[in-house]
């Protein structure tokens, strides 16, 4: 029977973790699930940081909760699916999202920065999606993986910009993507990223700042930065009925930077 696109976007019943859901693109993306009426379980590492977003989340009338966790460890990265697991009893949307990023000249690159920002960025992604996958989502024969990778990963920055590390993970990002929903297409397990350009998160304002905000916008064809609306609306098509059809795929959200760039 044909759905209505108000029941196509309904996510109650569902239940989501978002890593790295404490602020900027992580949060904003646990409030887009909520809103639609997913139960949310946020984490980072920092619990003073939890306590704050899930109040926040709490205030606007989500069912959320937290646990505090390390995604660039593993024994903290099977805890944190494990612990998730016992306290809402399922899984049905993953978002990867917690990232670092590192700045250093590529023949300066510390080789432990290397290491910091991989581990975290795709080796964190691979280990949760796994540990989600093999005790829920696939015993279950659905689900949805969502991965934020980033514009940096589909092109070279300008030299200044000096984030190799940063770049390979979320070039890394995409063909786990691309992988992953090719193998477990045979689950009904949905995966696609999210490519986001520029947003004043607090771990781009630096970058951001010292460009000038007003001169990066300026790149973009619609003359802006992205603001705390503008994921939510992909967050919840790949995440519910509306987006049943959609996997392997990547869409930037970035006012048209990747176009200008040639990426798209």
């Amino acid at each position: 029977m044909t759905r209505t696109i108000q029941q196509l976007f309904d996510l109650k019943g569902k239940t989501a973790l978002v890593t790295g859901g404490s602020r900027g693109l992580g949060l904003q993306l646990a409030h887009a699930l909520g809103e639609a009426g997913a139960r949310i379980m946020i984490n980072s590492r920092k619990a003073q940081d939890l306590e704050q977003a899930t109040a926040e989340l709490q205030a606007a009338g989500i069912d959320a909760r937290w646990i505090a966790a390390d995604c660039s460890k593993e024994e903290d990265t099977r805890r944190l699916a494990d612990e998730t697991l016992e306290r809402l009893g399922k899984i049905d949307i993953l978002v990867n999202n917690a990232g670092a990023s590192w700045g250093a000249p590529a023949e300066d690159h510390p080789v432990a920065a290397w290491d910091k920002v991989m581990n975290l960025n795709i080796r964190g992604y691979f280990i949760l999606s796994q540990q989600v996958a093999r005790a829920c989502m696939i015993p279950n024969k659905r689900g949805r993986i969502i991965n934020i990778a980033s514009i940096a990963g589909l092109n070279g920055n300008p030299p200044e910009m000096r984030t190799l590390a940063y770049n390979t993970s979320k070039s890394a990002v995409i063909g786990f993507t691309h992988t992953l929903a090719a193998e477990w297409g045979k689950y009904n397990i949905n995966v696609n990223a999210i490519c986001p350009g520029f947003f004043m998160t607090k771990m781009a304002a630096g970058l951001i700042h010292s460009f000038g905000e007003d001169k990066m916008a300026a790149k973009a064809p619609l003359g802006r930065l992205g603001d705390e609306d503008d994921l939510k609306g992909l967050a919840v098509l790949y995440a519910s009925a509306a987006g049943k059809h959609i996997t392997g795929q990547w869409l930037a959200v970035d006012g048209g930077v990747s176009v200008v760039l040639g990426a798209a």
